[in-house]
C-alpha cells in the first residue's frame, strides 16, 4: 500500500505520439510540458516499425536526458514517454517508466497515470499462478494480466485485462506498429488526443503537451474507451460501456496547468471562478489579495476582481528550487518552503492581507506562509482556501491514502485557523466549487461529472484493497475525536 500523505503530491504524466519524424523530440517536448506532474523518473519508449528502444531514469526530465546522445538513439516514427510521482512502489529505477517487456510473439511498452484499487488481490493472485514482476509498480500488473489471456489475441486479452483493473488509470501502450490509449470507467485522470498538421496523432495527459508540439486538440478520451492508432489511423473502440464521468477535482484545483483544458473547461478559467465565488461566500475586510505561486495566482485574481479589491504581488516564488513535498524528511521540506517563497515587505507590510491558496493538506506550509507575511509587517492576515476543506483520501491516483496527516481530518476550521495563525480562514464550499469548474454535458453524473471524495467522503467506487484500512483509519479517527469531546 502507499506509505502516509507526505504533502499533495502529483500523479503522473503521459504523452504519446504515432506517425511523426522525430517522435522522440516530441515526446522530451511534450513531458516537459508535464514535468510538473512528477519530478522523480522520466523515461522514453520509441519503435521504428521493426525494433523498440527505450531509455529512462531518475530524476527530472532533462537531467535524464542531459546527454543528447541517450535522446538521440531513440529512433523511429512513434514513441510513447512518463513523468513520474510514486503513487505506489518505491523510487527505484525498476519503477521508471515506461516499461519496455519483450515478449516472443511482439514487444510490448506501457506508461501509466493513476491508482489502481485492487492492485494487492491482483498481484497475489498472478505471483501465486507464477508471474514473475520486475517492478512493485502497480502498473505491470497490465502486462501480466494480458500475458495470461494472450491466447485471445493481444486487443482481446488488452479488454479483458483493463475490466478486471480497479481504480484510476490512463495507460498508453506502445507496440511496434501502433500505439493504444486506455482509459478507466470513471475518466478519473484526464487525458486528451490531439493531431499535427501532418496527421499524426498524439494523446497526452493534459492538453498543454499538445500545444508545445503543435498539435490540435480534437477531444478528451472518454471513460471506457479503447484508441488503436496505426498506419490506417485512428481506430476507436471501447473495453466497456459501463461507464460514469467522475474526473478528479484537484485537477482543477491544483494539478493541472492553467493553460490546459480538460472536457472543455480551461483550468485557469475554473480557478479564476472558484476566486469570485469565495469572494462572495467569504468576505472579509482587507486592504490587498495576494495569490500563493503558481497554483494559486489564477483563483486569486478572482477573488480581487469579486472582492473589488486590488490585487498585488505580495509573495515571490524561487524558480530554481524543487517542490517541498519531495524532499525526504519533514526538516527539510520545512526549510523548502522557506527557500522557495518570500513575501514582498513593501507590498505587504501595514496592510490588512487576503491570501488565497488552492488547498490546505499537512497545514505546515500555511503556518510557514502567515509567519512569514507577519514577519513582513502584515496588519492582518486571512487566509482563503480556494477548494473545501481537504478531509478524506483520494485512491485513484493522489499520493493521499490515508486521514493520518490531513489536518482538516482531524480539527474544525476554527481550531486549524488557531493552529496556522491567521487572522480568519475560510474555505469554499463543494457546491461551489462544482459550480466554478461547471462540466458541461455530464448526464445524469452525481456532482457534475466530478470526484470530491476528497472533501465529503463519497467515493464513487469500492475502494477495494483499501476499504479494511480505511474504514479502520476512519473509526480509529472518530473514537479519538469523541475521546477528545469527552474531555473537553
Amino acid at each position: 500500500m502507499p506509505a502516509e500523505i507526505k504533502g499533495l503530491n502529483e500523479e503522473c504524466g503521459v504523452f504519446g505520439v504515432f506517425g511523426a519524424p522525430e517522435a522522440n523530440h516530441l515526446a522530451y517536448l511534450g513531458l516537459h510540458t508535464l514535468q510538473h506532474r512528477g519530478q522523480e523518473g522520466a523515461g522514453i519508449v520509441t519503435t521504428d516499425g521493426t525494433e523498440m528502444y527505450q531509455y529512462r531514469n531518475r530524476g527530472l526530465l532533462a537531467q535524464v536526458f542531459k546527454n543528447q546522445a541517450d535522446l538521440d538513439h531513440l529512433v523511429g516514427e512513434a514513441a510513447i514517454g512518463h513523468v513520474r510521482y510514486a503513487t505506489a512502489g518505491r523510487h527505484t529505477l525498476a519503477n521508471v517508466q515506461p516499461f519496455l517487456f519483450r515478449f516472443h510473439d511482439g514487444d510490448v511498452a506501457l506508461a501509466h497515470n493513476g491508482n489502481l484499487t485492487n492492485a494487492v488481490t491482483l498481484r497475489r493472485q498472478l505471483e501465486d499462478e507464477g508471474a514473475v514482476f520486475q517492478s512493485d509498480s502497480d502498473s505491470e500488473i497490465l502486462i501480466h494480466l494480458i500475458r495470461k489471456h494472450i491466447k485471445q489475441g493481444f486487443i482481446p486479452a488488452l479488454k479483458q485485462s483493463l475490466n478486471e483493473l480497479h481504480g484510476g488509470f490512463a495507460f498508453l501502450l506502445l507496440q511496434k506498429d501502433r500505439l493504444i490509449a486506455a482509459l478507466d470507467p470513471n475518466g478519473f485522470r484526464p487525458l486528451v488526443l490531439g493531431q499535427l498538421p501532418d496527421g499524426a496523432y498524439v494523446v497526452a495527459s493534459e492538453s498543454c503537451a499538445l500545444d508545445i508540439v503543435g498539435a490540435k486538440l480534437l477531444r478528451d478520451v472518454q471513460p471506457g474507451e479503447l484508441l488503436v492508432i496505426d498506419r490506417d489511423g485512428l481506430h476507436e473502440d471501447h473495453f466497456t460501456t459501463k461507464t460514469q464521468l467522475a474526473i478528479c477535482s484537484m485537477e482543477y484545483v491544483y494539478f493541472a496547468r492553467p493553460d490546459s483544458i480538460i472536457h472543455g473547461v480551461t483550468v485557469h478559467n475554473a480557478r479564476k471562478r472558484m476566486g469570485k465565488l469565495l469572494a462572495a461566500e467569504h468576505p472579509v475586510d482587507a486592504d490587498i489579495v495576494i495569490g500563493v505561486p503558481n497554483s494559486s495566482l489564477s483563483a486569486a485574481s478572482g477573488y480581487a476582481e469579486g472582492a473589488g479589491l486590488p490585487y498585488e504581488m505580495g509573495l515571490i516564488k524561487s524558480q530554481y528550487v524543487a517542490r517541498s513535498f519531495i524532499q525526504p524528511t519533514q526538516a527539510l521540506r520545512e526549510r523548502a518552503v522557506a527557500l522557495k517563497l518570500s513575501a514582498v515587505r513593501g507590498v505587504v507590510a501595514g496592510k490588512k492581507v487576503a491570501v488565497v491558496d488552492d488547498s490546505i493538506v499537512r497545514g505546515t506550509t500555511s503556518q510557514k506562509l502567515v509567519k512569514m507575511l507577519r514577519d513582513a509587517g502584515a496588519k492582518e492576515v486571512h487566509l482563503l482556501i480556494a477548494s473545501p476543506p481537504f478531509r478524506f483520501p483520494c485512491f485513484y491516483g493522489i499520493d493521499v491514502s490515508t486521514r493520518a496527516e490531513l489536518m482538516a481530518a482531524h480539527y474544525s476550521i476554527e481550531e486549524m485557523r488557531q493552529q496556522i495563525g491567521a487572522d480568519s480562514l475560510h474555505f469554499l464550499s463543494v457546491a461551489n466549487l462544482i459550480k466554478a469548474i461547471d462540466l458541461k454535458d455530464t448526464g445524469n453524473a452525481p456532482y457534475q461529472g466530478l470526484t470530491v471524495a476528497y472533501f465529503n467522503g463519497d467515493y464513487p467506487t469500492p475502494l477495494y484493497d483499501y476499504e479494511a484500512s480505511y474504514l479502520a483509519s476512519f473509526n480509529a479517527q472518530e473514537q479519538r475525536m469523541r475521546k477528545e469531546q469527552l474531555k473537553s
